[in-house]
């Protein structure tokens, strides 16, 4: 069982930076792909980034690419997702995943999950 913990959400207005962090109970983080996800009130839940186990490989959502960005670092069992030119739209829950080693744009691909950091984005 790996418990995962976000951190970082908050309040900014657009055109705002924010950094949120998972940080994993589980050694080896390594042997974990991760995903950021997002749910909007109203909306399903979707995919914003997802990383490597190594890092090495990054994917992103077509909304967020040139604006976020998703990195690691396994010797602190932590997985990042730097926000900056934050929009209103941006608005969600955020929530971490982790899966076993291949990367996912699918959340249903992920076998856990965060409690979730809500990053609110003001006009």
């Amino acid at each position: 069982q790996v418990q995962l913990v976000e951190s970082g959400g908050g309040l900014v207005q657009a055109g705002g930076s924010l950094r949120l962090s998972c940080v994993a109970s589980r050694q080896p983080f390594s042997n974990y792909a991760m995903g950021w996800f997002r749910q909007a009130p109203g909306k399903e839940r979707e995919f914003v980034a997802a990383i490597t186990w190594s890092g090495g490989s990054t994917l992103y959502a077509d909304s967020v690419k040139g604006r976020f960005t998703i990195s690691r670092d396994n010797a602190k069992n932590t997985a990042y997702l730097q926000m900056n030119s934050l929009k209103p739209e941006d608005t969600a829950v955020y929530y971490c995943a982790a899966r076993s080693v291949v990367m996912s744009t699918m959340d249903n691909d992920y076998d856990y999950w965060g409690q979730g950091t809500q990053v609110t984005v003001s006009s």
